[in-house]
C-alpha cells in the first residue's frame, strides 16, 4: 500500500507529509489499544490494532518507555513479554501530571498557578477531595506531621 510517509525534511516524493506526531499522542495511542485488550496483550496484536503503519520495533519501543515510566506491566511469555496498562486513563493523567510537578523546583508555585486557573467547578471538586483525603488520614490513626510545611 503506498501511504504518505512523515519526513523530517519537508516533502516525500511519493506524496504530501503528514503532520509529525505531538509528543505523547503515540504513547496515548498505544495505551488506548492496550486498554482495549481487555486483558494482557502482545505488542504484535497491540501493532495489529493502532491505526497506521507502525513498524513492530516501533511498538516495542513506545511499549518499553511506557514500562520504564510505570504506565504498562509486563509479564514474560515465552520468548517475549504480554503488556497490561499499569492504570485506568485517570491514574496514567495523575501519573504525568506528578511527573511534571517532580521536574520543577518550585512545587509551591506550580500548585498555586494550577490552581487559580483551575475552574470554580474544578475548585470546588479539589476542595471536596481534599477535605476527603484529610478525613480518611484522619480515621486511619496517627501519622507523621513532619513533613508538613509550617505556616
Amino acid at each position: 500500500m503506498n501511504r504518505p510517509r512523515a519526513t523530517d525534511d519537508g516533502g516525500d516524493p511519493d506524496g504530501p507529509r503528514l503532520p509529525r506526531r505531538g509528543q505523547g499522542q503515540l504513547e496515548s495511542q498505544v495505551l488506548t489499544v492496550l486498554r482495549s485488550a481487555g486483558g494482557p496483550a502482545t505488542a504484535g496484536w497491540v501493532q495489529e490494532h493502532l491505526d497506521g503503519d507502525l513498524a513492530y520495533t516501533t511498538v516495542i519501543t513506545i511499549l518499553s518507555r511506557l514500562y520504564a515510566k510505570n504506565a504498562v506491566t509486563r509479564t514474560r511469555q515465552g520468548r517475549s513479554y504480554v503488556w497490561t496498562p499499569a492504570s485506568d486513563e485517570a491514574g496514567l493523567a495523575a501519573l504525568r501530571m506528578r511527573r511534571v510537578l517532580d521536574g520543577e523546583r518550585d512545587r509551591g508555585a506550580v500548585l498555586a498557578r494550577f490552581v487559580s486557573a483551575l475552574s470554580p467547578g474544578d475548585e470546588a471538586r479539589l476542595r471536596a477531595l481534599l477535605s476527603r483525603a484529610a478525613e480518611d488520614a484522619e480515621d486511619s490513626g496517627p501519622h507523621d506531621d513532619s513533613a508538613a510545611p509550617e505556616g
